[in-house]
């Protein structure tokens, strides 16, 4: 019985073992299914020992399964080349500030200035503004974003003009009420260099200090470099596009929230679409990355602002931004913003936080009120805005929900998207409504993609 059992189980195990292409294992098994079954007497004979011969297939199946466990763990050829590809070129990305001799070549001899924050480094974590300068370029001024040249400010908080303590360099805010560069700002400037690392969402100033300075140039006949760096949003297209009635710092251009483009590229279009004053276009130049697709996953090497903290971060932020405008806290005052969204009048779910006040995060919605809170699951791989945290917290709250509504029209770029929420349409019928907008964008957008 017992052998009848072990022959049927064996033979099975061959037949799958071809299958999976194993075959050449088989003679080498059939012969220690041979020995299994004999036993070396002292008179040198051989004999049938079914004791032995069980004992032995229980090694057989240890050696099978093994083998099974090495094979199944082997990817596709096509897989393997995938995963190197992708983790190659997240590490040999070569951004426009890399490129110090291209740089060079065009600002040589010239007197410049730098637009930049805590993100302009190279691949050594030097600052942009330190390396033109041990260049010996002529380099005179830093204009900075909103949250500061060191990225330190709160979102909103007002950035003084300043001297940077390492380089004396003055630097002038371009955030509050100075939100352009003037004709005394660039006084003396012959070339301006826009080194900043942008999130690829409209309502992320960042593109909006881009419009600014690319007009300010253009009213001062001053050329512009833009030294380009990776998009973390890159690999899709989202949302509502931007009614222009509701054109503001948060969002200046008919984009939608999601626009998939280097801040480069975003660049090439706001010239080639003439969105600044008179129509006006600025002599423009990209540098662009090396070794970069907008298919690929990048992550950052220093967080782009202070509530930008981690790539989850990053990825949620398209999505549970929307929630500012509202009584629902995403975490600022916290040690992951943009990570989870809380309020004190949640159902309890075990997981809650506490805003504090603290650096990059001054005063925070619900300060030092617990927040019963729900964290979302990131997954880098969709390619989309997710609606349902909005809907959900909306559905929630109701009458308590919307605090600033006219600042979520402007997130949103369209007062629809909160008429659709409070309706009750669901997720799907209202992204139905962004095609014919996202499919004209598309087109727009291909003009200026620097990368496939």
């Amino acid at each position: 019985m017992v052998i009848k059992l072990t022959t049927m189980v064996s033979a099975i195990l061959i037949m799958d073992m071809r299958m999976i292409g194993l075959e050449t294992f088989i003679p080498f098994l059939l012969f220690l299914r041979i020995l299994s079954a004999m036993k070396y007497s002292k008179d040198k004979y051989l004999f049938f020992n079914t004791q032995k011969y069980t004992k032995l297939l229980c090694l057989e199946f240890i050696f099978l399964f093994l083998l099974f466990s090495c094979h199944s763990n082997q990817k596709p050829i096509g897989d393997k080349l995938k995963g190197i590809h992708s983790e190659k070129s997240d590490t040999n990305i070569i951004v426009g500030a890399e490129q110090l001799d291209l740089i060079s070549e065009h600002i040589k001899g010239r007197s410049i200035a730098v637009v930049g924050n805590q993100s302009s480094i190279l691949n050594n974590g030097v600052h942009i503004v330190d390396t033109l300068l041990s260049l010996n370029h002529k380099l005179i001024k830093v204009f900075s974003p909103e949250h500061g040249f060191r990225g330190k400010g709160s979102a909103g908080e007002h950035i003084s003009n300043s001297k940077d303590p390492k380089t004396g360099l003055p630097i002038v805010s371009l955030y509050g009420s100075h939100k352009k560069p003037s004709s005394k700002d660039l006084e003396g400037i012959e070339l301006l260099i826009f080194d900043i690392q942008d999130v690829g969402v409209r309502f992320y100033t960042y593109i909006s200090t881009l419009h600014y300075v690319m007009e300010a140039c253009a009213e001062n006949n001053i050329a512009l470099i833009i030294l380009d760096r990776p998009n973390p949003n890159g690999d899709y297209v989202d949302g509502p596009i931007l009614e222009l009635k509701y054109k503001s710092f948060v969002g200046m251009h008919p984009v939608p929230i999601v626009h998939g483009m280097t801040i480069g590229e975003y660049g090439k279009m706001i010239n080639g679409q003439f969105w600044m004053k008179d129509s006006a276009q600025c002599k423009l130049e990209v540098i662009p990355c090396k070794n970069y697709s907008h298919h690929m996953k990048y992550s950052l090497p220093v967080p782009p602002s202070p509530n930008l903290k981690s790539d989850a971060s990053i990825r949620l932020y398209p999505s549970l931004c929307l929630l500012e405008a509202t009584s629902v806290s995403v975490g600022r005052g916290t040690s992951s913003p943009f990570e989870w969204f809380g309020h004190p009048k949640f159902p309890e779910q075990g997981l809650s936080f506490i805003p504090k006040s603290i650096e990059g995060a001054s005063h925070p919605k619900h300060e030092n009120v617990k927040c019963n809170a729900f964290k979302p699951v990131v997954d880098f791989e969709k390619k989309k805005i997710n609606l349902d945290y909005v809907i959900k917290s909306y559905n929630l709250l109701k009458e308590g929900f919307m605090t600033k509504k006219s600042f979520f029209n402007k997130l949103a770029g369209t007062d629809r998207l909160f008429e659709q929420i409070a309706s009750g349409m669901n997720q799907n019928e209202i992204r139905n409504s962004w095609n014919e907008g996202l499919d004209k964008f598309k087109a727009v957008r291909a003009r200026y993609l620097i990368y496939d």
